[in-house]
């Protein structure tokens, strides 16, 4: 019986970098078998089931159903429900694969460690130098104790160097991302977009822009600005409409030239990303995509883990400055901002680099406890 890798999944950007990792999987037929496991953190059809469905995904084999709660009840509940999966399991899981930097992955990183169950990290070595960021005590605390450190952005490498991460734990396999990208970007071309012609494209979900009425109302006048130079779409975030609401900024965003769109499946954010002009966004998994798109990227953060988007890609973190954004739209409206170059290991190939990797691993891990 092949050794059992558990690939757990909790939110949104997981599933799209599990889901090339179980297809490569299916393909190159390596010495382990997967046992796929949904955390629960996102739950809600628009934010699961239907990235599930579209990314052709099979059912988990465990689902753990934690939902949502704050930072410590829900990584402590992941925690909790993932360690007794392995105790039941055991020694049946010979190690656990975490993806990314949410809860899920810290959670049941620890769970693992703890119980000396190996732990492989895809996308290690991710750095923001920003610790207010939830997501950077996950990431930093997730490459300590991890076994094998899979990394995606070609600054990573040098994180975990500095960090004294041994080179024997450090891959570089590249962005399993841009492997789900380009599997779906034919199908998602094909799909039809809300509006025509030229267009910006926005995503903003993160607490520290939507959660105050200061940063909020900002980045609305913001919009209403650019909307006067280009149709704005807006898929919005459940948790960035209810703060909309709560500070009654929504109806304002309506009776501009902004569409307003429920939260989007993963083909249809694709369909509207590949057709848009530019992109502002709060995402690290968009300013990604878009580098390898080629699409002009505003982020709205002061930081980036992707520092590869600013120098190679088409990124260009712009924080709170709105005047610099608004003179940044006027440049991409007139062809004048920058065009970007292509990122080491962005090709589409990722996973097969990422099973090829985790098979050596674990097949050196049978030698070194198999008795002589």
């Amino acid at each position: 019986m092949k050794p059992l890798l558990a690939v757990v999944a909790g939110a949104r950007p997981n599933f799209m970098k599990v889901a090339p990792v179980l297809r490569a999987i299916e393909e190159l037929q390596p010495g382990f078998a997967p046992v796929l496991v949904h955390t629960g953190q996102h739950y809600s059809p628009e934010l699961s089931d239907v990235f599930f469905t579209q990314l052709g995904i099979r059912q988990p084999d465990v689902h753990l159903d934690v939902g949502s709660g704050s930072h410590g009840a829900q990584t402590a509940r992941v925690l909790e429900a993932f360690e007794g999966l392995l105790l039941k399991a055991s020694p049946g899981i010979a190690a656990v694969m975490v993806v990314g930097d949410v809860n899920s992955t810290l959670a049941a990183a620890l769970a693992a460690a703890k119980l000396r169950v190996r732990v492989i990290h895809l996308e290690a070595g991710l750095r923001s130098f920003d610790r207010r960021m939830p997501e950077e005590i996950n990431r930093l605390a997730t490459d300590a104790i991890s076994d094998l450190l899979l990394v995606s952005e070609p600054e990573g490498t040098i994180n975990l160097r500095n960090e004294g991460v041994a080179e024997s734990r450090i891959r570089y396999v590249g962005n399993v991302m841009i492997d789900t990208a380009a599997h779906h970007l034919a199908e998602a071309k094909s799909r039809p977009v809300p509006v025509a012609g030229d267009y910006a494209l926005v995503t903003l979900h993160r607490p520290s822009n939507v959660d105050e009425p200061e940063s909020l109302s900002a980045i609305a006048d913001f919009l209403r600005e650019a909307a006067v130079k280009v149709p704005v779409v807006f898929p919005v975030h459940p948790r960035t409409r209810t703060r909309l609401e709560q500070f009654g900024l929504l109806s304002a965003l309506n009776s501009a030239s902004v569409t307003l769109l429920p939260p989007q499946g993963y083909l249809e954010n694709l369909a509207l990303m590949c057709r848009a002009r530019l992109v502002v966004t709060d995402s690290g998994g968009i300013q990604e995509e878009t580098s390898w798109l080629g699409i002009p990227c505003l982020t709205v953060r002061e930081n980036t883990e992707r520092p590869s988007t600013l120098s190679l890609g088409t990124n260009t973190l712009v924080g709170t400055d709105f005047v610099r954004a608004n003179a940044l739209i006027d440049d991409i409206l007139q062809n004048r901002y920058k065009k970007g170059s292509a990122i080491p290991g962005w090709d589409g190939k990722a996973a097969y680099r990422v099973v090829r990797e985790v098979d050596e691993f674990l097949a050196k891990e049978r030698c070194s406890t198999e008795p002589s």
